[in-house]
């Protein structure tokens, strides 16, 4: 559940083996029986002793055979014998204890995550601490004057600095040594083969000078340079770390939504707890207040409001009437709720939006494989320009041969370079995943960043699927406007038409079955009831209220109310503009983009919508060809365009557009077509992903071009040899860390971008 802990009645649930298999593993105890090793997410705690009571309240179950709490995680971990207990006790006893537990569902994956970067983190620590002391020894021989340390002495502060460049080879520089030997055995020339190399030579020939310093490699000892180089590299590759585990953290985040077990309404109407994974569709569900919807359904029963922040990334509560689609992993906000399930499990749009993300996350963009294209060859270069630069330094100036090959290798190492474009795509990507919009191919961000020309698609996309009320038009003097609107509406709340819903809505009327009788509604035409004096009032198609044909017809779509065959208001209607639709249009016609709309309905629909927008173009009446070309037509003409839609008519366009957005509720082909899916009903993400694109795109531009003016600079520097060893180790490692932390900024999105 979403909630801090579980309710009593609902202990139970943890015990069906569906549920348990989302928290519980399981296996052979040295006595040959089995034992189940359960994960909890904890709640209540406020420092490291409550922890302590935590285990000791677990400790005192019968069965349990060991407890583990981490304070600072507020995780659990239980292992215990499930012939003696069960896993609701454990639960009740945290809950006895003062404290909030649930299963851990996620606990696997980020288990993994944090022993990763736990074992980051003691690398980099290793490294740091080790760099320090080694530095501090190394000072002395940077400041001190000729004849002031003797050369015991000298020797005595390198021996000290081997010895403590011993952990960082050792332990801390092992993927480094790793990721070589791995490229390797592919036979692979992979970004870790110079940085290994130099690293290698750097500590062998140090060594070498260390305990023979007349011997072939000279006095000279570089421990300072290799433990910072070790340290500020992985420094970098911590910081790439801790951003991949952001994004995996915000998609379990989204998976962890869902409650453990729901309220389900048997056939006599009476409820039962089950665990989630029992749910089926069409199965009747009760959510209450402040509990996360369970599956995707409709609503069956009163309006409600729930709040989708976690999957859209919009604050704002949806109000819900009877019929409409609840998602699974929003939250209802008020009343309890009845909801009968339409998809459960894989089959929800949350699921679809989680694996949407995780795909999109492993795809390999083309600025991406360009830079992979580019460090091939530049690896060769580097090695080749290494041997070569000790090969004319070996007949300079021998005893320098070595170090300027050293400072070659670190120096020129594309770490930077491979960064660039990854880091920036990652936080991108993530950034707008947050707004509520979903990328598909993180290469469409490239594109958007040089579109010209926006298409809009009408029904759906710049409107909302429903209608509104534009003015009523008196027809009978005999009463105003107001008041023919107000018993309008009183029939017109019996509906569920769209039109209906319209004039109830305008009308403020919820329920006006009190004051008909005889209520009929005849498909195609409208709503006909008789009031308390027995006369017939009849809402709807204008032939079929007005008998007599009398009266000015309103432009666009209309709803005619009257009594008795005689015709009393018209009420004209109009498309329901997206909130934020009119600021979508203005805010890309002031970045300079051309916005068209393209619909299927009528021109003169159409046109006016255009013109209620301030769309210059507008083409009307459109099929799925015409559409398709308009847009192929745009785009000979030198336009690179991006396409907005929603229904199964605009995948063909959707396909063809150089990027394009769907809308999450639309037809599953629009959805399977474009490039990025909102998630939410904001039009306005559109723009903001278009600024932050071309904002991603600054970012790898300054990320490509400090790579390229960082190696301009310092390859002719090393091979001149005037950059030793230490500085190409800083430099690298500070390129490497200049392109992380440039990306890192993209992963919040200014307001108002």
């Amino acid at each position: 559940m979403t909630t801090a802990s579980l309710p009593a009645p609902a202990l139970h649930v943890l015990d069906d083996p569906l549920e348990q298999a989302r928290f519980t593993t399981w296996r052979q105890g040295s006595d040959g029986a089995r034992e189940a090793t359960s994960q909890f997410r904890l709640s209540g705690l406020h420092c490291g002793a409550c922890a302590g009571l935590i285990e000791a309240a677990l400790s005192r179950v019968d069965g349990v055979l060991e407890a583990r709490v981490q304070a600072a995680a507020e995780l659990a971990q239980v292992r215990w014998d499930p012939a003696r207990t069960r896993a609701s006790a454990l639960v009740g006893a945290i809950q006895a204890a003062g404290y909030g537990a649930v299963p851990d569902a996620a606990a696997g994956a980020r288990e993994q995550r944090r022993t990763e970067q736990r074992r980051a983190l003691w690398r980099l620590a290793v490294a740091g601490l080790c760099m320090m002391q080694v530095m501090m020894y190394a000072t002395p021989a940077y400041v001190a004057a000729p004849g002031d340390i003797s050369a015991e002495a000298q020797r005595l502060l390198q021996w000290a600095s081997w010895l403590l460049s011993l952990p960082v080879m050792l332990f801390s520089a092992g993927p480094f040594f790793g990721g070589a030997w791995r490229a390797l055995r592919q036979r692979r020339l992979g970004m870790d083969v110079p940085v290994a190399l130099g690293i290698a030579v750097t500590f062998v020939a140090s060594t070498g000078a260390a305990f023979d310093p007349g011997g072939p490699f000279g006095h000279e000892v570089y421990f300072d340079s290799l433990t910072m180089f070790v340290f500020f590299l992985l420094g970098g590759r911590w910081l790439e770390l801790r951003a991949r585990h952001r994004v995996a953290d915000a998609l379990e985040r989204g998976a962890a939504g869902l409650p453990d077990s729901v309220l389900r309404l048997r056939d006599d109407d009476q409820p039962e707890r089950v665990a989630l994974l029992r749910l089926q569709p069409g199965d009747r569900v009760r959510v209450l207040a402040g509990q996360a919807i369970p599956a995707d359904g409709e609503l069956l029963d009163g309006p409600a409001l729930v709040d989708e922040a976690l999957l859209t990334g919009e604050s704002t509560p949806r109000p819900k009437r009877p019929g409409e689609e609840l998602v699974a992993g929003s939250t209802n906000l008020q009343g309890p709720l009845l909801m009968r399930v339409l998809r459960v499990g894989e089959d929800t749009r949350q699921a679809g939006i989680v694996r949407l993300m995780r795909s999109a996350l492993t795809q390999r963009p083309r600025v991406v494989q360009q830079a992979e294209r580019i460090a091939g060859p530049f690896l060769w270069a580097v090695l080749l320009l290494a041997l070569v630069a000790a090969g004319a330094w070996s007949l300079i100036e021998p005893g320098r041969a070595l170090w300027v090959m050293v400072s070659v290798l670190i120096v020129t190492c594309p770490c930077a370079l491979s960064l660039a474009a990854p880091s920036a795509l990652l936080s991108a990507a993530g950034a707008l995943a947050r707004r509520g919009l979903l990328l598909q191919r993180l290469e469409a961000l490239e594109a958007l960043a040089s579109i010209d020309t926006v298409m809009l698609d009408k029904t759906g996309t710049l409107t909302e699927d429903r209608l509104e009320l534009a003015a009523t038009h008196l027809l009978d003097p005999a009463g105003t406007e107001g008041e023919w609107l107000a018993r309008a509406g009183t029939l017109a709340a019996l509906s569920t038409h769209p039109a209906a819903r319209a004039v109830a809505a305008a009308a403020g009327v919820l329920d006006g079955a009190h004051e008909w009788s005889a209520i009929t509604e005849v498909p195609g035409a409208g709503l006909q009831a008789r009031d308390h004096a027995g006369r017939c009032w009849r809402l709807g198609r204008r032939d079929w209220v007005n008998d007599s044909r009398s009266g000015g017809a309103a432009p666009g779509q209309e709803v005619w109310f009257g009594c008795d065959g005689h015709a009393r208001a018209v009420f004209e209607l109009r498309e329901t503009l997206r909130t934020d639709a009119p600021a979508t249009v203005q805010c890309l016609q002031r970045e300079g983009l051309r916005v068209v709309l393209l619909s299927g309905d009528a021109p003169a629909r159409a046109q006016a919508l255009a013109q209620r927008l301030g769309i210059d173009a507008a083409h009307g009446g459109a099929s799925p060809a015409d559409k398709l070309a308009t847009l192929a037509q745009a785009q000979r003409d030198g336009a690179r365009v991006a396409m907005v839609g929603d229904g199964i008519n605009d995948a063909p366009v959707l396909a063809r557009a150089d990027v394009s957005f769907a809308f999450a509720h639309g037809a599953a082909v629009s959805r399977a077509q474009a490039d990025l899916i909102v998630l939410g009903q904001r039009l306005g993400v559109v723009a903001e992903a278009r600024s932050h694109a071309r904002r991603t795109l600054r970012v790898i531009r300054q990320n490509l071009a400090w790579a390229a003016v960082y190696n301009a600079s310092c390859v002719p520097l090393a091979l001149a040899g005037w950059l030793p060893p230490w500085a190409a180790g800083l430099g690298m490692a500070g390129s490497s860390l200049f392109v992380v932390l440039n990306a890192l900024r993209l992963a919040r999105i200014p307001d108002g971008a």
